[in-house]
């Protein structure tokens, strides 16, 4: 039996009700309709609609202006009408457009007894009043049913603006590598099927945050025109049962269907945890992998369809998800070089005016261990700077000139100055303003550390030539207060290394494990960020000989050692350590490829200690009467820290002498310092009483 059919010209209804045909009631009757039934509406194209009473004598199908774009026609043209039986739709995949993105249960009801058309485009209220607009990707069943309670209802990322090769810098050959597993089964797949091989079916992309995996992704499908899905993780688990599942389903089959397709997973680690490691309360996690397992490689034909997807986190990914078949290629995202920085930072700056002092390869090497989005944040803080010093130059944003807004290096270098490396933002990360030339003395220890860390990555080439590996480790042993953590400092401002300071208060934990975790993050991090130095002070506190202390502290030793050398390489990662009891450290710590060099730092001889005191004196005002080599030769067995600590007892003194004198000029003179000898030298008796008080007392208990 074949359903009657109604035909009639559109008309605008009064009332522009959505999803809703007002049709005569007199023809109404004529096919069998009732009040609330669903219909097919078809003039360009089918829709689909419920069906309610006009009056009587009306000459055409009153219908909102939304409901006639759907059904493919215009005000005046003719549509048929015929009834339509709609099943309950199991899930709905839609797209939000002008509109930020939209809580799914929020729309849900908003959208529920809605009949729905798979390419219908609606305007709905979403709570607070606000207007959204959807877009129909996909349903189940298709291609048309009723929203009801127990749809799910998922939501596809809004087509991200395309960006094509040139606008990814720096990255030629992950480019080459994901061009030739992508883009060429998508564009030419008779190329394998002339060869008799399955095309590749998916890839991995695996990095630091910021390092450009979303990015590309999104240029090799602007390169390939296919359709792009992006899935991001966190947004596809939900709380009732099978939602997730139903939600990935939907997009594979919307890819499906706009073949070639390329479907993105972002932060793929939150939906694909490895399962072995769950626990029993997490069924949800459990079933989301086994369903992306069976999209990717299950008994359907997947099609033109390539699953790419991405991840800072790729040993929590379930196995099953990085074999052959599911995720062919690993395609890791490194730090760029300094060539590669120079490259992103054309590309950032590419549309901005810049001096003619710009320099970019100055400022791509002062960035090392930068990513691509750390790139960016130097152009943005660059033009922020630029923006600032001209309003300050033209007093007010009102009378800036366009045509005298531009960027200097100055202005990058500002913007260098406020940023910092991604990797590292997790780190307590300081930047010493400590030089060499800050350090008095000490020449060949200076010497030794050049030659043990600067060399190495100053003379690469020759190094290479004559077989020279870098230093794993250089430990300095000497006195406390002999500028053991001053030269380490130095260190890292002569090299331009980023710089983490280790202390043991922010490795060591009650808890079983963290500390381990704790130096397997700070190696990672570091490599992250290289070139870079790790500094360990104290270390006899976190690396004491084995055996002599408890479990805990083995275990963190043996991490240690197998992060100084083990499997995983090192490279541009300097590991600086002190300690004023190198006796104590555990000596597998002190071997060569670990600590390879152990520079000794003694007490400061004569002339040491009067190139300590010219660079503590050297901006200060002194009498007359001071004579400063005297001074050195009277401080025998004072360390570096004692002279400096000498040095500001002296201006107190002065400045208390000035005070109660209201000495119009003051100066430091000899009386101050023999002042601040006596004080130091009470203070040091006091310290030794307190001392052996404390030994006597210890006996005695």
């Amino acid at each position: 039996m074949i359903d009657p059919t109604l035909t009639l010209p559109l008309a605008q209804s009064p009332q522009s009700a959505r999803a809703l045909v007002k049709i005569p009631i007199d023809r109404m009757a004529e096919v069998g309709l009732t009040a609330g039934d669903c219909i097919t509406l078809q003039a360009g194209r089918t829709t689909h609609a419920r069906v309610m009473p006009a009056p009587r004598g009306g000459t055409g199908l009153e219908i909102s202006s939304e409901l006639a774009r759907n059904a493919g026609g215009e005000f005046g043209t003719n549509a048929q009408v015929r009834r339509a039986a709609l099943l309950p739709l199991n899930s709905v995949l839609v797209r939000i457009t002008g509109a930020e993105v939209t809580n799914p249960e929020d729309l849900a009801e908003a959208l529920h007894d809605l009949p729905l058309t798979q390419g219908d485009r609606l305007s709905i209220i979403a709570p607070m009043g606000r207007q959204v607009t959807l877009e129909v990707v996909s349903l189940d069943p298709a291609p048309a049913g009723l929203f009801t309670l127990d749809t799910v209802l998922s939501l596809a990322a809004t087509p991200p603006p395309a960006v094509g090769y040139d606008g990814v810098g720096g990255m030629e050959a992950e480019i080459a590598r994901i061009h030739e597993m992508v883009a060429v089964p998508l564009l030419r797949p008779e190329l394998f099927e002339r060869l008799g091989v399955a095309a590749p079916r998916g890839v991995l992309f695996t990095g630091p945050p910021g390092s450009g995996k979303t990015l590309l992704a999104r240029a090799i499908a602007a390169r390939t025109s296919a359709a792009f899905y992006q899935i991001n993780g966190p947004e596809i688990v939900s709380k009732h049962y099978g939602e997730s599942e139903a939600a990935l389903r939907a997009i594979f089959e919307a890819a499906a269907k706009d073949a070639p397709a390329i479907v993105f997973i972002d932060e793929i680690d939150a939906i694909a945890p490895a399962r072995a490691g769950l626990s029993g309360e997490k069924q949800v996690e459990r079933r989301v992998v086994a369903q992306l397992l069976t999209l990717m490689d299950g008994l359907a034909e997947r099609g033109r369809i390539v699953v790419m997807a991405a991840t800072n986190l790729p040993d929590s990914l379930d196995p099953a998800l990085r074999r052959p078949g599911r995720f062919d290629r690993e395609i890791g995202f490194a730090p760029p070089d300094a060539r590669q920085r120079v490259a992103i930072l054309r590309v950032h700056l590419r549309n901005a005016p810049l001096a003619d002092d710009v320099a970019l390869d100055r400022i791509a090497a002062e960035t090392s261990g930068y990513v691509g989005a750390d790139l960016a944040a130097v152009a943005r803080e660059a033009s922020l700077a630029a923006l600032d010093r001209t309003v300050t130059a033209a007093g007010s944003e009102a009378e800036v000139d366009p045509e005298n807004l531009f960027i200097t290096q100055a202005d990058l270098m500002q913007g260098l100055a406020v940023t910092s490396p991604s990797a590292l933002r997790g780190t307590y990360v300081e930047t010493p303003e400590v030089g060499f030339d800050d350090i008095g003395g000490m020449d060949a220890i200076k010497a030794a550390l050049t030659e043990a860390v600067l060399w190495p990555l100053q003379h690469r080439e020759a190094c290479t030539a004559l077989g020279l590996e870098p230093a794993a480790g250089v430990l300095m042993s000497g006195p406390p207060g002999s500028g053991k953590t001053l030269l380490a400092r130095a260190l890292a401002t002569q090299s331009g290394m980023n710089f983490i300071p280790v202390r043991p208060a922010t490795v060591l934990s009650q808890f079983l494990g963290d500390a381990e975790r704790a130096i397997a993050d700070i190696f990672a991090k570091a490599r992250h960020a290289a070139p870079c130095l790790i500094f360990f002070d104290e270390l006899d506190t976190l690396a004491p000989r084995r055996g002599k202390a408890d479990a805990a502290q083995d275990r963190l030793v043996a991490q240690l050692l197998t992060e100084l050398d083990g499997m995983v390489r090192n490279s541009d990662v300097v590991v600086l350590a002190a300690t004023n009891r190198a006796a104590a450290i555990d000596p597998a710590l002190t071997r060569p490829g670990r600590f390879d060099v152990v520079i000794p730092i003694p007490l400061p001889d004569r002339t040491t200690r009067r190139a300590i005191l010219d660079v503590h004196c050297k901006s200060l005002p002194l009498s007359d009467d001071i004579d400063l080599d005297r001074m050195a030769r009277d401080s025998e067995g004072a360390s570096g820290a004692d002279i400096a600590a000498l040095v500001a007892s002296a201006a107190r003194h002065a400045l208390r002498h000035a005070v109660d004198t209201q000495a119009s000029e003051t100066r430091i003179g000899k009386a101050d310092f023999d002042a601040a000898n006596r004080l130091m030298a009470s203070a040091e008796k006091a310290r030794l009483t307190d001392f052996v008080a404390g030994e006597t007392y210890d006996e005695k208990a």
